[in-house]
């Protein structure tokens, strides 16, 4: 599965808007819409804390 469905299934999950989820993974709301459209991935320090932050919240990131 690609990383913006990841977080596209993330966030649905969590009925959480895009600006919400954008601000608990401390970047800007065109950030994360870049990354769900496919633009951009994060980089791999971002999305360790991503996955960090799916943990705490009982979220499988690898599992979404």
């Amino acid at each position: 599965m690609e990383f913006k469905d990841k977080i596209i299934r993330i966030r649905a999950k969590l009925d959480l808007t895009q600006g919400q989820l954008a601000k608990e993974f401390d970047v800007s709301l065109i950030t994360l819409n870049r990354w769900e459209n496919g633009h951009r991935i994060p980089c791999k320090k971002k999305i360790f804390q991503i996955k960090d932050w799916c943990a705490e919240n009982r979220i499988p990131f690898d599992e979404v």
